[in-house]
């Protein structure tokens, strides 16, 4: 098993590098974010083990659950959490997240920047845009999109790095996804002309159906999950 998913990463990453290189970027410019909601613990420490050290679940509790059981892995892994946070969940969540990629609301930035001021820390977050539009969908509005990136700019106990998002269909066609991803690259592009290119350096875009045309639109972490884990377990 352990080979199998070594293989499987290093075909991802070698993928990663070939759709940079077509991009005219370095496959340094691009990181892996293991998603692994879909495994059990063991599974999830051989990701970290076989050289994974970006690790994503898209629920508090289990990112909890996880980074306890995975306390003792060297190097520590960088956790993220790429699904919705709720305000009773910031506090449990903050001490083990290393990137809040869901930052959907000033109500949720309060309630992290006044937990991470109690904990005498900066927590980095990701403010994710909800780029179909529909209700169900998590993430931000675009037209709410400027006030809630001006707001994590100035949080004394927040450090924004830049944005998160996800195609509107994600087993589109390449060019609708691409069209996506190149929109909330505009929409990254122009935010930075206002708040610097540093608050918004990171886009987060790219999953295992897609990523290769994430890249292609400027995407510097891909969230990559089923894929990796296809046929080996």
């Amino acid at each position: 098993m352990r080979r199998r998913l070594t293989a499987t990463i290093q075909d991802v990453r070698g993928r990663i590098g070939e759709a940079c290189r077509r991009a005219g970027r370095s496959a340094d410019d691009v990181r892996l974010v293991a998603v692994t909601k879909y495994v059990d613990d063991a599974m999830t420490r051989l990701v970290a083990e076989c050289g994974c050290g970006d690790l994503a679940e898209s629920r508090p509790q289990r990112l909890w659950e996880k980074a306890a059981a995975l306390a003792d892995v060297a190097p520590p892994v960088r956790w993220h959490l790429v699904g919705h946070l709720q305000r009773n969940k910031v506090r449990r969540t903050l001490p083990v997240v290393a990137l809040v990629q869901s930052l959907d609301s000033m109500r949720l930035l309060e309630a992290v920047n006044s937990e991470a001021a109690m904990r005498g820390r900066v927590c980095d977050v990701l403010v994710e845009v909800n780029l179909s539009g529909e209700p169900q969908r998590s993430g931000v509005a675009v037209a709410d999109l400027p006030p809630l990136v001006d707001a994590a700019r100035v949080a004394s106990h927040v450090r924004l790095r830049g944005l998160m998002g996800m195609a509107t269909h994600p087993d589109a066609a390449e060019a609708d996804a691409r069209r996506d991803f190149a929109r909330l690259r505009e929409l990254r592009d122009r935010l930075a002309a206002t708040v610097g290119h540093d608050a918004l350096a990171e886009l987060s875009m790219g999953m295992s159906g897609d990523f290769e045309a994430a890249i292609a639109e400027g995407s510097t972490m891909v969230r990559v999950g089923s894929l990796l884990f296809d046929g080996v377990v």
